[in-house]
Formats: C-alpha cells, structure tokens, sequence
C-alpha cells in the first residue's frame, strides 16, 4: 500500500484543546473525568453498558446484561421497556412536560411547536389509531414521509405500541418504494398527499397508489393532508390522518417490550442491488444513543438541537429522535433543502431558533464555504457552541474554515464515524472533552472495540492503512437483516472470524485517533500503489477556489487503475485552466505524479443524496459506463446526472 499521501495529512495534523471553561460546564466537568469514564468502559464494557441501562426506566430488570457474542448477541436479556417512554414520558413525570420538544419549519415558512407533554399526547392520539386497524407488537408500519412533525410523531407511536418501523425516503421512485414494501411487508402505510422540494410538488400519495396494490400485506393507507392537494382515496383502505387523530384519545399505555425485540428496519445499499433490510433493537438504539448523543453533542436540558437529515435516513433517528429526545433538549426539524428558497437558509435557522447545537454532514459545509465568509456577517450565529459530523471523510481545511470563520474558535467541531448497521457513532470525539483533530473521525468510543487490521484479521501498527472492523457486540448494533440471517452472517462476519467488517478503510494515529479514508471498495491501485479517495479528495480541497470535489478510480490498460477528479468550483472561481494546474500541483506536492488524475472535469453541480453524501459510484458509473443503471431518485437533484453526462459527452 501507498500511504504516504495519507500519513501526510494525519502527520500534519494537531490537536486542538478543548476551551477550560467549556469543559467545566460539562456535565463530567473535565477532559480527566472522562479519559477515566472512556477507560473504565473499554476494559469492562458489559458493566459500562449495565450502568447507563440503569439510567432509564425498566418495567422489569434485566437478567444478564449481554449474553452471547458477535455475530450472534443479546443486551439486557429478559429486561422490559419501552423506547417511548424515555423518550418522551420520563421527562414528563420529571416536570419537565412544558419544555420544547420539537419546533417545525416548513419549506414555506410555516412552523408547528410541541412540547414533551403536547408530543406525547400526539404520539398516544396516533398509537390509538395505529391500534384501531389491529396494528400490534412485531407488526410492520411503513413511513413514507418528507420530515414532517407527523412523520416523527409516526416513529414514537409504533415505539409506543412495538410496531416495527420502516422510514423510507419521501424522494425514491416508485421501484424503489416498492422494492421496499414487498420485503418489509408492512400492515400500513404512513403516507402524505404530496411534499414541496424545492419549489416543485412532489405526489407522494400517487406514487403509494401505484405501488400498494401489489403489497398483499398493506390493509391501511393513512395520509397526511400536507398540501391540500386532491387525490383519489380507496374507500376501505385510504383513511386522512387528520380525522382517525381528531377521534383518538390522548391516553395509550405503552406495550412491554422486551429489550432485543426487533424496533427498527432500515434499508440500505446492497452490493448485488437488493437493498438490505438492517434490524435494530428499539430499545437498545435509545439507550446507547442517549449515552452517545449526551457526550458527542454534549447535551444539556436548554440546547436548541438541529440535525440536517431527513427522516429517510437513520441519521435523523439516532440524533433527531432517540439522542436528542433522551436527553430532553428542543429539536429542529426543517422540511425541504437547507439551501432553499434562499441560499442562506442554513444560516437563516440557526439565528432564528438560536441553534446551539448542529448536526450535518461535511458536503453541507463545504456548501457554506463556498458561498464566501462575508455572508456570515449577516447573521448573527453566536448561539453556536457544538457542531458534530458523519457521513464521508472531513478534510481538515473545511474542518479549519468550520471552527475558525463559521465558528469563530468558539466552538467544538465533533467529527464522527458511524453506519446504518452501527446505528450509532462508535468512533467519534466527546464535545468540550476531548481534544479536537482536524480530519480525524476521533477515538474508539464508550463501551467498544473498534480496531484496524490487515486481511488476516491481525491488529496493523499505528500509521497503517487496514481494515476497519468491531471485536466485541454493543448494544446499538445490528442483530440481522430483515427475512435473510444468511445474508448477514455473509455481509458482515465472513471476512473477518469473530469481527464485524466495516468494509471501510482506516488508520489509528499515534494519538489513538481514527482516519477513516473511504469504503474498501473506494480505494483504487495505480501501477500497484493503493491510494484512496480521501488523500487526494484532502489535496484538491487544499486549493483556494475549491468547494466540492469527488474522486473515483476507473480502470486504465496501462495502469490498472487511475483516478478521476470531479471538481466544483467556489462562486465568483471560473478559470479552470488555472485551477487545473493548482490541483495538479497540490495533488504531487501532498502525495505524488503517482496520484496525478487522467482528467480533471468541472461541473456546476454533484450528485449527492438529501443528506449531502457524494455519490461518487454513480459518478464512476457514469465515466465508465455513459449512464446510470441504478435508481438515482434517492437524489437531492436528480438533474445533476444529466449535467455530468452533459459535460462528459457534449450531449
């Protein structure tokens, strides 16, 4: 492996020392009280993890705290609960019932508030309902909802009642849905008549008529009057949400679960197409995101929280939902994009709910830098004090350009790593107690075993690229895929004896700190040096005038394989002939001519998902191949394949 370019960027890298003060209003007051807690929970994470259950409310106690081992486990055997109620009840009964719980802003302006105890009669109205259609514990509810209030009121009711959830994009196309739906097998679906994005009216309703009718499974469709748009309703099967609510009592006593009954389906990428159905426990995903979300976001009662996901990913569900509502704190929701209908409505929310703590992803930022830092001054973002990240590799100038201009070194940037089947952040930082490393996703966190290691599954030595992979079960962690054991047993556990493969590629740092470069598949050999997307992603973005970049490997006869950069430029940067050069030069003097692209294409714009992930496969399908096989409704903007096309072959 070639890793210079790599350990180029980890060497020059720093630490940055958390503010004194910060840390002392810190709910462990100092970084020392948390080196002990992350030590102590790493040598004995099975007593770690007993601790913080205990934390919760429990109808009846555990009898062993984890039973079994990877790939097969159990957290909390025996145990009973229910999400639900610490979630939303334990902070009602603590007095708590008038503090915000959730804030809604639509694409047009509009707002909804609740509180704990106004949230908790909406969930108990809509578990009623869910109840009245014969909806009980292990039956399947699907939600195929924009972020609306209802759609987060949808998922704490089928927590309340044991349904299984599924959220699915609001933006996927109707094969998509469907793919969906006949492996899920849902008894109802949760569905709106139409959503704004952008400015366009997007017709969910529509697209659920098109598809229900070869789901035997689904009985119910309820739908959500969003827009007022009319849409044919199947008498004895579409019911309007509004009028099952408005006939629901506010009173639901929440069903026992016990703590490894499955609570959450959520689908994701597959290697051959089909997506996977990954299973979550409900009530282990609250109880390790409550831990994690209190020292990632460092979370207390009066934080104004802000996740920029979108209720289709589980990115919302960790740090939206079950983080942010265990812990108390008021959370933002924002329907439609962050850039829509104005450029700075990023910006535009923060100062309005004064945002304290944040929760995006890299792409998002890299978006705001490009607009310039004189924008910044229009607004008065002060209330910042936490932004944390996940999703793709943070390179450490836009980590630089977040804490010096966005947060004027006042704040904490808190990068991350996680996956849907982690359901969680297992390498991450703790805000204000943990010094800070531009670039690095941070430490193993509380309660895991997180290692690097080569093809024999053998620990690497500190500055080696490796594969990413989890030793021991967390609670958090995926126990199957939907309807197909086999499937997870091979995609996860056959790699690696005993361990899960992350299929991501790493190194830990002298510091024991992670880079998490980019997925195995996303590294590439050029004339037999193995290189990654991230150090020449880290280079390019090391050019002034650079906003976003996405680099894929392609194959070449010569070569094997050579990389491909896809740039987007800064606004008011249109001179590519000079900023090729400056990639170019950037690129040798950070790795090397062996890392020197074949083709260096400008666009306007990259496909990315809502949650502002570059899809660089796609990018790569397109350069190889001319177009896109797969579903690309998944989407922001799905004209942004077109213009790629456009640029590659004049058409």
């Amino acid at each position: 492996m070639d890793e210079s370019g790599i350990l180029q960027v980890v060497n020059n890298s720093r630490l940055v020392y958390p503010d004194k003060e910060k840390e002392k209003q810190t709910s462990l007051g100092s970084t020392e009280e948390f080196e002990k807690l992350l030590k102590t929970s790493q040598k004995d994470p099975v007593k770690f993890w007993g601790e913080v259950a205990k934390e919760l409310v429990w109808y009846e106690p555990w009898k062993e705290t984890l039973k079994g081992e990877l790939p097969d486990f159990e957290f909390f055997s025996g145990g009973i609960s229910n999400p639900s109620i610490n979630l939303l009840d334990r902070h009602v009964e603590k007095g708590a019932g008038n503090r915000t719980a959730l804030i809604w802003e639509g694409e047009n302006g509009d707002t909804k508030f609740f509180t704990y105890s106004m949230l908790l009669a909406e969930v108990n109205r809509f578990a009623n309902v869910l109840k009245s259609f014969g909806v009980k514990k292990g039956d399947g509810v699907a939600i195929f909802l924009p972020n609306l209030a209802e759609a987060f009121i949808a998922v704490l009711a089928c927590f309340r009642i044991g349904a299984v959830y599924n959220t699915i994009f609001s933006g996927y196309s109707e094969k998509s849905l469907k793919d969906r739906l006949i492996n899920f097998e849902p008894r109802v679906v949760v569905t709106c008549d139409a959503t704004p994005r952008r400015g366009k009216i997007i017709r969910l309703k529509e697209k659920v008529d098109n598809v229900v009718p070869e789901i035997p499974s689904v009985e119910a469709v309820l739908v959500i009057n969003r827009l007022g748009i009319d849409v044919d309703m199947k008498n004895g099967r579409d019911y309007w949400w509004e009028e099952l609510r408005n006939k629901a009592s506010i009173e639901c006593e929440p069903e026992r679960l016990e703590a490894n009954e499955p609570g959450i389906v959520f689908y994701t990428s597959g290697t051959t197409g089909k997506p996977k159905g990954v299973v979550h426990s409900g009530i282990a995903f609250v109880v390790q995101n409550y831990v994690y979300a209190k020292y990632h976001m460092d979370h207390h009662d009066d934080d104004v929280f802000w996740c920029t996901a979108d209720i289709g990913w589980l990115t919302m569900h960790i740090w939206g939902i079950a983080g942010s509502l265990a812990n108390g704190v008021t959370t933002v929701v924002v329907e439609g994009a962050i850039d829509y209908p104005s450029r700075t409505r990023y910006y535009e929310i923060i100062e309005k709910y004064r945002v304290n703590k944040l929760f995006t992803a890299p792409t998002a930022l890299r978006m705001l830098k490009s607009m310039g830092d004189k924008v910044i001054d229009n607004f008065d973002l002060s209330c910042l004090d936490v932004i944390s990240l996940v999703g793709e590799p943070f390179d450490p100038e836009t980590w630089q350009w977040t804490y010096e201009v966005l947060g004027k070194k006042k704040i904490c940037v808190n990068n991350t790593w996680g996956q849907t089947e982690t359901a969680g952040c297992p390498i991450s930082g703790a805000a204000w107690l943990m010094p800070m490393k531009p670039g690095s996703a941070g430490v193993q966190f509380l309660g895991v075993d997180v290692a690097v290691v080569d093809e024999d599954g053998k620990p690497v030595p500190p500055g080696t690229l490796g594969n990413l992979v989890i030793r021991k079960p967390f609670p958090m962690l995926c126990r199957t895929l939907w309807k197909e054991p086999e499937r997870y047993y091979q995609t996860y556990f056959s790699q690696v004896e005993g361990s899960y493969y992350a299929s991501d590629l790493a190194l830990v740092d002298e510091d024991g700190y992670f880079w998490v470069v980019g997925r195995s598949d996303d590294a590439f050999n050029v004339a037999g040096h193995r290189l990654s997307t991230m150090e020449i992603e880290s280079a390019v973005l090391e050019c002034k005038g650079v906003s976003e970049t996405a680099v894929v490997g392609v194959p070449d006869s010569i070569k094997g394989e050579v990389p491909i950069v896809f740039v987007r430029l800064s606004d008011g940067v249109d001179d590519e002939n000079i900023m090729t050069e400056k990639i170019n030069q950037s690129i040798i003097q950070h790795i090397g001519k062996i890392a020197l692209p074949k083709e260096i294409i400008f666009a306007k714009t990259l496909p990315k998902t809502v949650s502002g992930k570059i899809m660089r496969r796609l990018l790569k399908e397109i350069y190889v191949k001319g177009s896109v096989t797969g579903d690309i409704t998944g989407l922001e903007d799905t004209d942004s394949v077109k213009h790629i096309q456009e640029i590659l072959f004049n058409t």
